[in-house]
């Protein structure tokens, strides 16, 4: 089904852009002047003149974008990518290349804001003040920011915090909304900032922070991956945020924000987030471990909604 929704999509797109000369035939024989043939433009243009798109991943965002023992990228948000692509390549009736991008949390947003890629697949928050420099997608999950402490510390929640060091990802709303609490609670608690997942969760890993703040489902997914070296971590604490997750691509760019709003409607419809969901929350992850995290009411509901809003 997916298939013959995407032959519907492409050709949406393409009929559009082949009716703009017939109008302009039509316009020829009145006495105003023209208006040049709609054509491809933005990303559009740009992906089917090069024959490839770069796609941004992170390398430790379990399960959304990470990368495998071969170094591949994988996950949630890579697979939904992928078949954004697929729309993208039948839109533009070329067949496209993947060249991939590593980003952190920090230049994630810079790489689709310079060009440097045309879509971020990882765990990002879509809220306003990262829609003044990019756009999103619709929301393909949703999370908040909690705690993760080594089993058997005494952190319960942000108020113990207190006179401890906890750790953070640069570049992250997670930062942020823990300096806010801080400040407003006036809490003695240093700060520490990592310039990835993977490094934040070795700062609680070696001692040398009391906890590690982020996505909670970023890390359970971390806790989950480093089970078989026989840590044990726990995630505690009340959400701290609310973070709505979406793929980024570039402002002003209404061709390419028409494919991604369209594929993902189908997507939901067609059941193909959903499946994506199961595959890597409920299933095993390629380290042997499960998240075992079922899809949120939130989820559902947003899925549920995205899957009646036809395409206009």
């Amino acid at each position: 089904m997916w298939t013959t929704r995407k032959a519907w999509l492409a050709a949406g797109l393409w009929t559009a852009l082949a009716a703009a000369p017939a109008l302009a035939q039509q316009d020829e024989r009145s006495a105003a002047p023209t208006a040049a043939p709609t054509q491809l433009t933005g990303t559009l243009a740009k992906v089917r003149a090069s024959g490839s798109i770069a796609i941004a991943h992170r390398e430790s965002s379990v399960p959304f974008s990470y990368l495998n023992a071969r170094k591949e990228p994988i996950g949630y948000s890579i697979e939904l990518c992928r078949a954004l692509v697929n729309s993208i390549a039948d839109a533009v009736h070329k067949t496209l290349t993947i060249t991939w991008v590593p980003v952190t949390a920090e230049s994630r947003i810079d790489a689709i804001a310079n060009g440097q890629a045309d879509l971020e697949c990882g765990s990002t928050t879509s809220n306003l003040e990262r829609q003044k420099r990019v756009a999103f997608s619709p929301i393909i999950f949703v999370s908040g920011t909690k705690l993760m402490v080594k089993v058997g510390s005494p952190v319960r929640s942000f108020r113990d915090l207190a006179g401890r060091k906890v750790v953070v990802t640069a570049g992250t709303t997670n930062e942020k909304s823990l300096r806010d609490l801080v400040q407003k609670f006036k809490l003695d608690t240093q700060i520490v900032v990592q310039p990835d997942h993977a490094a934040s969760f070795a700062q609680v890993a070696s001692g040398a922070a009391d906890a590690f703040a982020t996505d909670d489902v970023l890390l359970y997914g971390l806790i989950a991956d480093q089970a078989a070296k026989g840590g044990k971590y726990q995630v505690v604490g009340e959400f701290l945020s609310y973070d709505p997750y979406g793929i980024m691509f570039r402002k002003d760019d209404p061709q390419l924000a028409r494919i991604v709003q369209e594929s993902m409607q189908l997507l939901a419809e067609d059941g193909e987030i959903e499946r994506q969901y199961t595959r890597w929350f409920l299933r095993r992850l390629p380290s042997g471990t499960s998240l075992d995290l079922p899809m949120s009411p939130q989820l559902e509901a947003i899925l549920q909604t995205m899957a009646v809003s036809k395409p206009q």
